[in-house]
Protein backbone atom coordinates (compact mmCIF):
# COMPACT_ATOMS: atom_id res chain seq x y z
CA UNK A 1 0.00 0.00 0.00
CA UNK A 2 2.65 2.32 0.97
CA UNK A 3 4.32 1.61 -2.37
CA UNK A 4 1.35 1.79 -4.23
CA UNK A 5 1.08 5.64 -2.33
CA UNK A 6 4.32 6.09 -3.21
CA UNK A 7 3.71 6.20 -7.09
CA UNK A 8 1.06 8.01 -7.21
CA UNK A 9 2.43 11.03 -5.53
CA UNK A 10 5.88 10.65 -7.45
CA UNK A 11 3.38 10.81 -10.81
CA UNK A 12 1.68 13.86 -9.68
CA UNK A 13 4.93 15.46 -8.71
CA UNK A 14 6.25 14.69 -12.06
CA UNK A 15 3.77 16.83 -14.11
CA UNK A 16 4.24 20.00 -11.96
CA UNK A 17 6.22 22.98 -13.90
CA UNK A 18 5.15 20.93 -17.72
CA UNK A 19 3.88 23.28 -19.68
CA UNK A 20 0.86 22.75 -22.04
CA UNK A 21 1.42 21.82 -25.80
CA UNK A 22 -0.81 24.43 -26.32
CA UNK A 23 -2.14 27.48 -23.98
CA UNK A 24 -5.16 29.52 -24.57
CA UNK A 25 -2.31 32.82 -24.30
CA UNK A 26 -0.31 30.97 -27.30
CA UNK A 27 -0.49 31.91 -30.69
CA UNK A 28 0.79 29.48 -33.05
CA UNK A 29 0.20 29.10 -37.27
CA UNK A 30 0.77 32.92 -38.21
CA UNK A 31 -1.04 35.92 -38.89
CA UNK A 32 -4.28 34.12 -40.75
CA UNK A 33 -6.79 32.30 -38.41
CA UNK A 34 -9.21 29.62 -39.68
CA UNK A 35 -12.66 30.99 -38.94
CA UNK A 36 -14.30 27.32 -40.67
CA UNK A 37 -14.99 25.65 -44.26
CA UNK A 38 -18.07 25.74 -45.76
CA UNK A 39 -19.60 24.49 -49.26
CA UNK A 40 -19.83 26.88 -51.60
CA UNK A 41 -23.80 27.89 -52.10
CA UNK A 42 -24.68 28.56 -55.58
CA UNK A 43 -23.99 32.18 -55.57
CA UNK A 44 -20.47 31.47 -55.81
CA UNK A 45 -20.28 30.38 -59.27
CA UNK A 46 -21.81 33.92 -59.93
CA UNK A 47 -19.48 36.18 -58.62
CA UNK A 48 -18.89 39.25 -61.03
CA UNK A 49 -15.17 39.71 -60.24
CA UNK A 50 -13.53 36.23 -60.91
CA UNK A 51 -10.01 35.94 -62.03
CA UNK A 52 -10.57 34.69 -65.50
CA UNK A 53 -6.94 33.48 -66.37
CA UNK A 54 -5.55 32.56 -69.61
CA UNK A 55 -4.54 28.46 -68.63
CA UNK A 56 -7.49 26.58 -69.87
CA UNK A 57 -6.46 23.78 -67.53
CA UNK A 58 -6.83 26.11 -64.41
CA UNK A 59 -9.84 25.86 -61.73
CA UNK A 60 -12.73 28.47 -61.93
CA UNK A 61 -15.37 28.87 -59.29
CA UNK A 62 -18.08 26.14 -60.68
CA UNK A 63 -14.89 23.96 -59.97
CA UNK A 64 -14.72 25.35 -55.95
CA UNK A 65 -16.62 22.82 -53.38
CA UNK A 66 -15.65 24.48 -50.44
CA UNK A 67 -14.71 28.02 -49.15
CA UNK A 68 -12.23 28.57 -46.36
CA UNK A 69 -12.73 31.19 -44.26
CA UNK A 70 -10.23 33.32 -42.25
CA UNK A 71 -9.23 36.30 -40.43
CA UNK A 72 -5.83 38.38 -40.44
CA UNK A 73 -5.14 38.45 -37.09
CA UNK A 74 -3.35 42.20 -37.47
CA UNK A 75 -5.96 44.30 -39.89
CA UNK A 76 -9.28 42.27 -38.67
CA UNK A 77 -9.87 41.67 -42.86
CA UNK A 78 -12.11 38.29 -43.28
CA UNK A 79 -11.56 36.42 -46.75
CA UNK A 80 -13.49 33.81 -48.27
CA UNK A 81 -11.04 31.37 -50.54
CA UNK A 82 -12.29 28.93 -53.18
CA UNK A 83 -10.95 25.56 -52.62
CA UNK A 84 -9.52 25.17 -55.90
CA UNK A 85 -9.77 28.44 -57.63
CA UNK A 86 -7.53 30.24 -55.21
CA UNK A 87 -10.34 32.93 -55.73
CA UNK A 88 -10.98 35.29 -52.49
CA UNK A 89 -13.15 37.74 -51.38
CA UNK A 90 -12.81 39.95 -48.50
CA UNK A 91 -14.41 42.05 -46.00
CA UNK A 92 -12.83 44.35 -42.87
CA UNK A 93 -15.50 45.33 -40.56
CA UNK A 94 -12.82 47.32 -39.21
CA UNK A 95 -11.86 49.99 -42.14
CA UNK A 96 -14.19 52.53 -40.95
CA UNK A 97 -16.11 53.81 -38.21
CA UNK A 98 -19.68 51.79 -37.44
CA UNK A 99 -22.51 54.18 -38.56
CA UNK A 100 -25.41 54.81 -37.07
CA UNK A 101 -27.47 52.49 -35.30
CA UNK A 102 -24.80 50.40 -35.52
CA UNK A 103 -23.04 50.53 -32.50
CA UNK A 104 -24.00 48.18 -29.32
CA UNK A 105 -26.71 48.93 -27.62
CA UNK A 106 -28.29 48.47 -30.98
CA UNK A 107 -31.91 49.91 -31.14
CA UNK A 108 -34.20 47.16 -31.72
CA UNK A 109 -37.95 47.31 -32.94
CA UNK A 110 -38.91 44.30 -30.45
CA UNK A 111 -37.45 42.86 -27.95
CA UNK A 112 -36.68 39.01 -27.40
CA UNK A 113 -39.10 38.28 -24.60
CA UNK A 114 -41.25 40.18 -27.08
CA UNK A 115 -40.95 37.90 -29.68
CA UNK A 116 -41.15 35.14 -27.33
CA UNK A 117 -44.78 36.42 -25.97
CA UNK A 118 -46.12 36.30 -29.90
CA UNK A 119 -44.81 33.00 -30.41
CA UNK A 120 -46.55 31.52 -27.51
CA UNK A 121 -49.66 33.20 -28.24
CA UNK A 122 -49.78 32.77 -31.61
CA UNK A 123 -48.91 28.71 -30.79
CA UNK A 124 -51.60 28.70 -28.14
CA UNK A 125 -54.40 30.50 -31.08
CA UNK A 126 -53.41 27.47 -33.36
CA UNK A 127 -53.59 24.91 -31.25
CA UNK A 128 -57.57 26.13 -29.67
CA UNK A 129 -58.15 26.49 -33.73
CA UNK A 130 -56.83 22.68 -34.50
CA UNK A 131 -58.72 21.81 -30.81
CA UNK A 132 -62.01 23.51 -32.72
CA UNK A 133 -61.96 22.17 -36.15
CA UNK A 134 -61.03 18.42 -34.50
CA UNK A 135 -64.42 19.39 -32.24
CA UNK A 136 -66.42 20.41 -34.84
CA UNK A 137 -64.94 17.33 -37.11
CA UNK A 138 -66.32 14.69 -34.62
CA UNK A 139 -69.68 16.25 -34.12
CA UNK A 140 -70.43 16.21 -37.58
CA UNK A 141 -69.43 12.52 -37.99
CA UNK A 142 -71.55 11.76 -34.85
CA UNK A 143 -74.62 13.17 -36.78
Amino acid sequence: MRLCSLLILAACVSGCGQTPAYGPTEHHGGRYLGIGVYPVSDLWQHLAASHGGTDPHAARLEDDTQVIVVVDSNSGEIRQCGNMSGHCIGMNPWAAALGQGRAAPVALDAHQADLDREARENSAATNAAVEDVSARATRSRRR
